[in-house]
């Protein structure tokens, strides 16, 4: 299911004009949890994961970590040479370790190694937050070695997610996001002409990033795993 994300709307709307009910029926997350009460930021683990070369201090990512309270940053012993076991076993390690509701919110090579850490998650995730996953199996990524994150797994993800991408991303085409946020059944958001959504592509405070989160983490189900 496709939604756009505009620059300062509240609601999300399909290339035809049309009103998507916030989640959609595929997901159809209010269904599911209706008879729970909804998680609030401060009741979970914020798990920040960067992608290559990590995010700066200006970069959507740091100024989240920085605002909400509960939010930590998965660390990386080499941000410009991401070797794909070290990065997907150090997302896992913040997974195992948490104490509260794990919620996930990756950019870019960080979606590939949360998606590739799955496997050796020993407790459950609430839910994750994507935003601008490369292509990793294309051949026209660089650094080359970026590949060595891919492919992607295409099984439906087990737990509820959202991924956000732009249609002039260089790390990916449009249609191979839109693509394999359908096989993880995803709830899809266009974010137009957006660059590769970070810092240089002018995506330091991204209050339209925020609100979509914040509607994302408001129909997640306060439990533990």
């Amino acid at each position: 299911m496709r939604a756009a994300l505009g620059l300062a709307a509240k609601q999300d709307t399909d290339r035809g004009g049309g009103r998507h009910e916030w989640p959609p029926p595929m997901v159809d997350f209010a269904g599911l949890t209706s008879h729970l009460r909804a998680m609030r930021v401060a009741e979970a683990d914020i798990l920040i994961i960067p992608g290559y070369k990590g995010s700066p201090e200006n970069h959507w990512q740091s100024r989240w970590e920085r605002k909400l309270s509960t939010a930590q940053r998965v660390a990386q012993a080499e941000w410009s040479k991401p070797v794909r076991d070290d990065w997907t076993d150090a997302v896992a390690e913040a997974v195992n370790g948490s104490r509260r509701p794990v919620v996930l919110v990756a950019h870019s090579l960080g979606v590939a190694a949360a998606v590739q850490a799955i496997p050796k998650f020993q407790r459950k995730v609430n839910g994750a937050f994507f935003v601008a996953p490369p292509d990793v199996a294309s051949n026209a990524i660089r650094p080359k070695h970026l590949r060595t994150f891919g492919p992607y797994p295409r099984d439906p993800l087990p737990f509820p997610s959202l991924v956000v991408a732009s249609r002039d991303d260089m790390f990916s085409s449009f249609d191979a996001a839109e693509d394999i946020a359908g096989a993880w059944g995803s709830l899809f958001i266009d974010a137009g002409q957006a660059g590769h959504i970070n810092a240089e592509s002018g995506h330091g405070p991204w209050p339209e990033g925020l609100l979509t989160f914040g509607k994302f983490m408001s129909h997640l189900p306060a439990t533990t795993g």
